[in-house]
């Protein structure tokens, strides 16, 4: 395989059984597409300007070895589709749980659970201010958490589970990006900007990220589902 197919192949793999899967019929998750397309795009943005940020400042960036080589704003052209194909990996599982599962008894324990990792995630966030990785995704997932504890909003357990199921997958494809696997570091982090603390080779910050990432598709997900449900 040639090895600049890399990162774009860990976006196809992410992505292809949940577009399969989409058309299970007690799914029928393509129907439900309308409603992430937006959410979706809406975060991506967001994301992608603190990525181009980030990448110029040096917080990170990406080894042409493993890209195709169409940049945008110092950016592989497969960032971009991560920002796509990742969150409807998420938001179908989340779907998934929602449509064939019914959660009980969970409101209480991930409310305070995330009003715990809210605060842990300042303190950590001030002690290591300077730290851009570390402070700013700390800080950004640490208000939305306990914006959404505040709220009170039904689709937290849910995510919650949704999370957890969605950490292995995430281990494998975020290792084949840091080189736990094949040797093949496609994503390169400044360690002066993070903890220094890694999973195999992927930061912990990234555990963080990826959730503040799936956590806003997901809210954005449900406003859409919830104000037009049919």
């Amino acid at each position: 395989m040639d090895q600049r197919y890399t990162y774009l192949l860990v976006n196809v793999g992410c992505i292809i059984m949940p577009l399969l899967f989409s058309f299970y019929p007690k799914l029928n998750f393509y129907k439900q597409w309308k409603r992430f397309i937006l959410p979706c795009l809406l975060t991506a943005a967001f994301f992608l300007i603190w990525d181009g940020i980030f990448t110029h400042l040096g917080v990170w960036g990406f080894n042409d070895a493993y890209v195709i080589g169409i940049y945008w704003f110092k950016m592989p052209v497969e960032e971009y589709l991560f920002f796509i194909c990742i969150p409807f990996a998420c938001v179908f599982t989340y779907y998934t749980f929602k449509v064939l599962f019914v959660l009980r008894g969970l409101q209480s324990f991930v409310r305070w659970f995330y009003i715990v990792l809210a605060l842990v995630l300042f303190f950590v966030a001030f002690t290591h201010i300077a730290k851009l990785y570390t402070s700013v995704t700390f800080i950004l997932l640490a208000c939305c958490l306990l914006y959404f504890t505040y709220k009170n909003y039904s689709f937290l357990p849910v995510f919650f589970i949704c999370f957890l199921f969605i950490l292995i997958p995430f281990l494998l494809s975020n290792g084949i990006l840091t080189g736990s696997f094949f040797n093949r570091v496609v994503v390169m982090y400044n360690d002066n900007e993070n903890l220094h603390i890694r999973l195999l080779t992927i930061p912990v910050e990234d555990i963080f990220y990826a959730m503040l990432l799936l956590l806003l598709n997901v809210y954005g997900f449900e406003r859409r589902y919830l104000k037009d449900p049919q």
